[in-house]
């Protein structure tokens, strides 16, 4: 028998997708008081203590600004915001939230994977834990796979490489996109180009970390983040 239970989404983590989209969808403005907690959790249709767990979790993540006595901010999360806020985005970014983040959002974290990747593959090559990537490397996905076992292959691959470069501040900083990561990769990895250009890739990184050519693996990686970018834009404008 297939078990197709799920558990009931919980009232605070329900509070804090509905306030963080009435912030990106500029309900709630940056500078912007919110309303009293008794009027937003009647919106809400939560209890103040419930309401409160939410308000608590924005705060430690820097969408909004506490005020013990007065009204609780919106703070301008693209000039005051941190990791914290790309995590919230990925943890709710089947949930509408992609309709409301500026337009360039997506090729920006792109322009950071350019700037990063290159240097943890390099890292990745010299450190000497290159022997489980090669292992990974070799049966890459098939170029008609679908586009989410693309998309999950190229995740687990960026995650090893991060791994394997022997410092942890690279990894930790792509965990805290993974799921936006895996949902823009699935529209990603929907064209056939992206699918031959990431293909064209794994097997160039392949070839270099089996001759442990850092030069090489950091060229070819910079060269198909640099390819990625092009190719997202050039499908964004197609949509």
């Amino acid at each position: 028998m297939t078990n197709t239970w799920s558990a009931p989404q919980r009232p605070a983590i329900y509070a804090e997708q509905a306030l963080i989209n009435a912030i990106l969808d500029g309900t709630y403005p940056p500078g912007s008081p919110l309303p009293a907690e008794r009027e937003m959790a009647e919106q809400l249709g939560v209890t103040r203590p419930t309401l409160r767990e939410a308000l608590q979790r924005m705060e430690r993540d820097g969408w909004i600004n506490i005020q013990q006595g007065k009204s609780t901010l919106v703070r301008d999360i693209w000039t005051e915001g941190g990791l914290n806020v790309l995590s919230s985005l990925a943890r709710y970014g089947n949930h509408g939230f992609e309709n409301h983040i500026p337009f360039d959002f997506v090729p920006r974290l792109l322009d950071v994977r350019l700037a990063l990747a290159p240097a943890y593959t390099r890292a990745a090559t010299t450190c000497g834990n290159g022997d489980g990537l090669i292992e990974y490397l070799i049966a890459p996905p098939a170029l008609g796979d679908p586009a989410d076992i693309y998309a999950r292959y190229d995740w687990d691959l960026h995650h090893r490489l991060t791994v394997a470069s022997c410092n942890p501040i690279y990894t930790l900083i792509l965990n805290g996109f993974e799921a936006l990561y895996l949902s823009m990769g699935r529209i990603y990895f929907t064209q056939p180009e992206a699918r031959a250009a990431s293909s064209r890739f794994y097997a160039g990184l392949l070839d270099a970390l089996r001759r442990r050519d850092a030069d090489t693996a950091e060229t070819v990686t910079r060269e198909a983040m640099a390819e990625s970018l092009v190719l997202w834009q050039a499908a964004q404008h197609q949509r």
